[in-house]
Protein backbone atom coordinates (compact mmCIF):
# COMPACT_ATOMS: atom_id res chain seq x y z
CA UNK A 1 0.00 0.00 0.00
CA UNK A 2 2.68 2.33 1.12
CA UNK A 3 6.01 2.48 -0.79
CA UNK A 4 9.10 3.21 0.93
CA UNK A 5 11.39 5.64 -0.73
CA UNK A 6 15.26 4.35 -1.23
CA UNK A 7 16.98 6.23 1.82
CA UNK A 8 18.94 9.18 0.89
CA UNK A 9 22.79 8.82 -0.34
CA UNK A 10 25.51 9.13 2.84
CA UNK A 11 26.17 13.08 2.76
CA UNK A 12 29.92 12.02 2.04
CA UNK A 13 29.08 10.43 -0.87
CA UNK A 14 26.80 12.51 -2.30
CA UNK A 15 28.34 15.34 -1.82
CA UNK A 16 25.61 17.18 -0.24
CA UNK A 17 25.83 19.23 2.70
CA UNK A 18 21.68 19.83 2.93
CA UNK A 19 19.03 22.41 1.95
CA UNK A 20 18.83 25.70 2.78
CA UNK A 21 16.10 28.20 2.86
CA UNK A 22 15.98 31.78 2.72
CA UNK A 23 13.58 34.25 4.60
CA UNK A 24 12.79 37.73 4.35
CA UNK A 25 12.08 38.51 8.13
CA UNK A 26 12.94 37.28 11.44
CA UNK A 27 9.39 36.26 12.33
CA UNK A 28 8.92 33.76 9.39
CA UNK A 29 12.27 31.99 10.25
CA UNK A 30 11.33 31.51 13.82
CA UNK A 31 8.28 29.81 12.97
CA UNK A 32 9.86 27.68 9.91
CA UNK A 33 12.51 26.87 12.72
CA UNK A 34 9.81 25.56 15.33
CA UNK A 35 7.88 23.39 12.71
CA UNK A 36 10.71 22.17 11.49
CA UNK A 37 11.97 20.64 14.84
CA UNK A 38 8.24 19.76 15.04
CA UNK A 39 8.32 18.12 12.15
CA UNK A 40 11.21 15.96 13.84
CA UNK A 41 14.18 17.20 12.05
CA UNK A 42 16.82 17.23 14.22
CA UNK A 43 19.89 18.32 12.29
CA UNK A 44 18.90 22.37 11.68
CA UNK A 45 20.42 25.44 12.05
CA UNK A 46 19.80 28.64 11.50
CA UNK A 47 21.68 31.95 10.41
CA UNK A 48 20.88 35.31 11.08
CA UNK A 49 22.32 39.18 11.30
CA UNK A 50 20.71 40.18 14.05
CA UNK A 51 19.89 37.93 17.48
CA UNK A 52 16.33 36.46 17.64
CA UNK A 53 14.62 35.82 21.13
CA UNK A 54 13.59 31.68 20.75
CA UNK A 55 15.50 30.96 18.33
CA UNK A 56 18.26 28.49 20.20
CA UNK A 57 15.21 26.72 21.63
CA UNK A 58 13.40 26.51 17.99
CA UNK A 59 16.46 24.83 16.32
CA UNK A 60 16.84 22.55 19.21
CA UNK A 61 20.20 24.21 20.65
CA UNK A 62 21.65 22.03 23.45
CA UNK A 63 23.92 23.68 26.16
CA UNK A 64 27.55 23.18 25.93
CA UNK A 65 29.62 22.27 28.88
CA UNK A 66 32.25 24.85 28.06
CA UNK A 67 31.06 26.50 31.28
CA UNK A 68 31.84 23.39 33.29
CA UNK A 69 35.33 23.22 31.31
CA UNK A 70 36.32 26.74 32.50
CA UNK A 71 34.86 26.58 36.60
CA UNK A 72 37.60 23.48 36.34
CA UNK A 73 40.30 25.30 34.79
CA UNK A 74 39.68 27.82 37.72
CA UNK A 75 39.70 25.56 40.58
CA UNK A 76 42.42 23.68 39.45
CA UNK A 77 44.52 27.13 38.93
CA UNK A 78 43.73 28.35 42.77
CA UNK A 79 44.18 24.58 43.60
CA UNK A 80 47.79 24.74 42.54
CA UNK A 81 48.38 28.27 43.34
CA UNK A 82 47.38 27.97 47.32
CA UNK A 83 49.14 24.53 47.58
CA UNK A 84 52.21 26.08 45.71
CA UNK A 85 52.63 28.47 47.94
CA UNK A 86 51.39 26.77 51.37
CA UNK A 87 54.29 24.01 49.97
CA UNK A 88 57.11 26.81 49.55
CA UNK A 89 56.28 28.54 52.58
CA UNK A 90 55.50 25.65 54.97
CA UNK A 91 58.28 22.88 53.44
CA UNK A 92 60.07 24.00 50.66
CA UNK A 93 61.64 27.35 52.11
CA UNK A 94 60.45 28.26 55.71
CA UNK A 95 61.19 31.46 56.86
CA UNK A 96 60.30 33.16 59.97
CA UNK A 97 59.90 36.93 58.94
CA UNK A 98 58.45 38.87 61.98
CA UNK A 99 56.85 36.46 63.84
CA UNK A 100 54.32 35.49 61.53
CA UNK A 101 53.45 32.02 61.11
CA UNK A 102 54.91 29.88 58.33
CA UNK A 103 51.22 29.13 57.09
CA UNK A 104 49.56 32.34 56.66
CA UNK A 105 47.24 32.07 54.20
CA UNK A 106 45.75 35.33 53.74
CA UNK A 107 48.81 36.29 51.65
CA UNK A 108 48.48 33.72 49.71
CA UNK A 109 45.09 34.71 48.28
CA UNK A 110 46.30 37.62 45.74
CA UNK A 111 48.53 34.38 44.11
CA UNK A 112 45.43 32.24 44.08
CA UNK A 113 43.12 34.35 42.98
CA UNK A 114 45.60 35.68 39.81
CA UNK A 115 46.03 31.41 39.29
CA UNK A 116 42.21 30.78 39.01
CA UNK A 117 41.89 33.77 36.42
CA UNK A 118 44.91 32.57 34.35
CA UNK A 119 43.97 28.92 33.96
CA UNK A 120 40.24 29.59 33.76
CA UNK A 121 40.73 32.45 30.96
CA UNK A 122 42.89 29.78 29.01
CA UNK A 123 40.32 26.98 29.87
CA UNK A 124 38.04 29.38 28.08
CA UNK A 125 40.18 30.50 24.94
CA UNK A 126 40.93 27.00 24.35
CA UNK A 127 37.88 25.17 25.22
CA UNK A 128 36.09 27.37 23.29
CA UNK A 129 38.27 26.48 19.87
CA UNK A 130 38.05 23.54 20.00
CA UNK A 131 34.03 23.23 20.69
CA UNK A 132 33.80 25.49 17.47
CA UNK A 133 36.21 22.81 15.33
CA UNK A 134 38.51 25.60 14.54
CA UNK A 135 40.12 26.86 12.84
CA UNK A 136 38.01 26.22 9.79
CA UNK A 137 38.51 27.94 7.09
CA UNK A 138 35.58 27.24 4.72
CA UNK A 139 32.24 25.88 5.36
CA UNK A 140 29.80 24.00 3.26
CA UNK A 141 26.88 27.02 3.81
CA UNK A 142 29.68 29.18 2.11
CA UNK A 143 28.45 27.69 -1.12
CA UNK A 144 24.28 28.39 -0.60
CA UNK A 145 23.26 31.37 -3.14
CA UNK A 146 23.11 34.74 -1.16
CA UNK A 147 24.07 33.59 2.03
CA UNK A 148 26.99 36.30 1.99
CA UNK A 149 23.84 38.59 2.97
CA UNK A 150 23.28 36.69 5.96
CA UNK A 151 24.98 38.93 7.40
CA UNK A 152 23.41 41.63 6.62
CA UNK A 153 19.81 41.34 6.11
CA UNK A 154 18.43 37.80 4.72
CA UNK A 155 17.60 35.06 7.32
CA UNK A 156 18.71 31.22 6.50
CA UNK A 157 17.26 27.57 7.67
CA UNK A 158 19.63 24.75 6.97
CA UNK A 159 18.57 21.27 7.16
CA UNK A 160 21.55 19.09 7.31
CA UNK A 161 21.81 15.93 4.96
CA UNK A 162 22.79 14.19 8.07
CA UNK A 163 19.34 14.38 9.83
CA UNK A 164 17.67 10.98 10.05
CA UNK A 165 14.98 11.96 8.48
CA UNK A 166 16.52 14.05 5.72
CA UNK A 167 15.27 13.22 2.00
CA UNK A 168 16.48 16.48 -0.51
CA UNK A 169 13.23 16.26 -2.47
CA UNK A 170 10.62 16.01 0.45
CA UNK A 171 12.64 18.41 2.92
CA UNK A 172 13.03 20.86 -0.24
CA UNK A 173 9.32 20.68 -0.70
CA UNK A 174 8.64 21.27 3.24
CA UNK A 175 10.76 24.18 3.60
CA UNK A 176 9.33 25.73 0.02
CA UNK A 177 5.91 25.19 2.15
CA UNK A 178 7.03 27.03 5.13
CA UNK A 179 7.37 30.56 3.24
CA UNK A 180 10.83 30.56 2.04
CA UNK A 181 11.66 33.63 -0.53
CA UNK A 182 13.95 30.31 -1.85
CA UNK A 183 15.22 26.94 -1.30
CA UNK A 184 18.51 25.87 -2.40
CA UNK A 185 21.00 22.59 -2.66
CA UNK A 186 23.96 23.22 -0.17
CA UNK A 187 27.16 20.58 -1.79
CA UNK A 188 30.34 20.05 0.68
Amino acid sequence: MFKRSAPSPAPEASGLYGVMAEFADADTLLAAASRTRDAGYTRIEAYTPIPIHGLDEAVGFRGTRLPWLIFAGGMTGASFMFGFQTWVNTVAYPMNIGGRPEFSWPAFIPVTFEGMVLLAAFCAVFGLIAACGLPRLHHPVFNAPRFDRASVDLFFLCVEAADPKFDEAATTRFLEGLGAQAVSRVDN
